[in-house]
């Protein structure tokens, strides 16, 4: 089941056009990774899949129940988390949360009983100031817990890491990775490194579009070289490496900087096998000996090219 699709979606700010002709399918409990160059125009596309936004045209779905602008019908299944969310100040956590619970409608027992597990989720559980003494990683945690109060199919985060330290952004991570298996998350962000680490899908958008989209591994694998990275000890060894004849006779393409060498094969699976057993002829223990596999900075790169 997809638990969010976007189809032919245009829009557009006077002459500007901002999105042009997305499409787009996250599957359910999946953690979708939705990139894009600032101003690529995924704040637009995530306030017009909670209907905040009116699309010049194109249709959103979510849970297979077509999103309308203006109405609130599909956001039962959603959960939000604005890049800067705001509170109420003066209220302590479970205040907060008692209120947006009875917005929602939940019973006193619910709010209750999901407040303080949600709490607990976010690690902010046996904190009891006011929300304005927050740190902004805090608030973050805050805001998750939330949006996960009405138990949303989807979890929507906006640059949920953009300002904050390394601490905070790891414990930002954990926390959406925990929650995959109970929602789905689809969360927008120029932080490469966050996606790595966390997703399993990744769209890229560019000029309004969908640049690329698909699993983290099937794009590892499209896109993968056919090269081996082998470092040394030291430079004498892979001279020693670099200079036998056996690979001059298969026209193998090398690149030698210093004791590292990059090997580039015609077929990976055999290319590889060949080099263990040249490496082990010779008698040579290299310290590294990897496939090289595309970095997402690099795809990113080649995508908004």
């Amino acid at each position: 089941m997809n638990v969010l699709e976007i189809n032919g979606l245009y829009k557009s700010f006077g002459s500007n056009a901002v999105i042009n002709d997305l499409n787009l399918v996250v599957p359910e409990h999946s953690i979708f990774g939705f990139m894009g160059q600032n101003g690529a125009g995924k704040t637009t596309t995530m306030k017009m899949i909670l209907g905040l936004l009116r699309p010049n045209s194109g249709n959103i779905y979510v849970c297979g129940e077509k999103v309308s602008y203006g109405e609130t019908k599909t956001n039962r299944n959603i959960g939000y988390l604005p890049d800067v969310p705001e509170f109420y100040g003066y209220m302590k956590p479970m205040q907060y949360l008692k209120l947006c619970g009875e917005i929602t409608g939940l019973s006193k027992n619910q709010i209750k009983e999901r407040s303080g597990k949600l709490l607990s989720l976010v690690g902010i559980s046996n904190v009891n100031r006011r929300i304005g003494e927050f740190s902004r990683g805090m608030k973050q945690r805050l805001g998750i817990a939330q949006a996960l109060l009405n138990e949303p199919k989807l979890l929507i985060c906006d640059e949920p890491t953009s300002a904050l330290d390394p601490i905070g952004r790891k414990e930002i991570l954990d926390i959406l990775l925990s929650v995959k298996g109970k929602a789905t998350v689809i969360f927008s962000t120029h932080i490469l490194s966050d996606v790595e680490r966390i997703c399993d899908h990744v769209a890229i958008l560019n000029k309004g579009k969908i640049a690329l989209s698909s699993t983290f591994s099937e794009i590892k694998e499209q896109y993968r070289r056919d090269s081996f990275i082998i470092d040394f000890i030291s430079e004498k060894d892979a001279v020693c490496f670099y200079e036998c004849e056996e690979l001059k006779a298969l026209k193998v393409q090398l690149k030698r900087d210093g004791s590292e060498i990059i090997a580039k094969v015609s077929n990976i699976k055999n290319g590889g096998q060949f080099f263990i057993d040249l490496l082990s002829k010779k008698q040579i223990t290299p310290v590294k000996f990897e496939m090289m596999e595309p970095t997402l900075e690099s795809l990113f790169m080649e995508v908004v090219k």
